[in-house]
């Protein structure tokens, strides 16, 4: 009996422990989502998105502006979600000049 006893009470600082740990991973600045997304554009820029596939490239750059300000202002989530729409837009960007490079070289 002392034992479940003692194992309730340590079940809920645990708990609580894991819900401010969740809690705190939301609520940190998105370092690593940022650092992706400009990795992505890089890459993008590299396999020649400027010319064979600018409109992609242009909006993974907004989003990156975007979340930019978003993390200036300290709206973490937000940051995070375009930083992430940034990083799918510029490997969108960099797919789409590879596949352009393959079919017409850059000029």
């Amino acid at each position: 009996m002392v034992a479940w006893t003692l194992t309730r009470l340590m079940a809920k600082p645990i708990l609580h422990a894991f819900i401010l740990l969740a809690l705190t991973a939301c609520a940190t600045a998105p370092v690593q989502e940022m650092s992706d997304a400009r990795q992505a554009i890089y890459s993008a820029e590299a396999a020649g998105a400027v010319q064979r596939s600018p409109n992609a490239l242009l909006t993974a750059q907004r989003w990156l502006q975007e979340a930019q300000e978003r993390l200036e202002a300290g709206a973490y989530a937000e940051a995070r979600r375009y930083a992430q729409d940034a990083r799918d837009e510029a490997i969108k960007a960099r797919e789409e000049a590879m596949r352009n490079t393959a079919s017409r070289p850059a000029p």
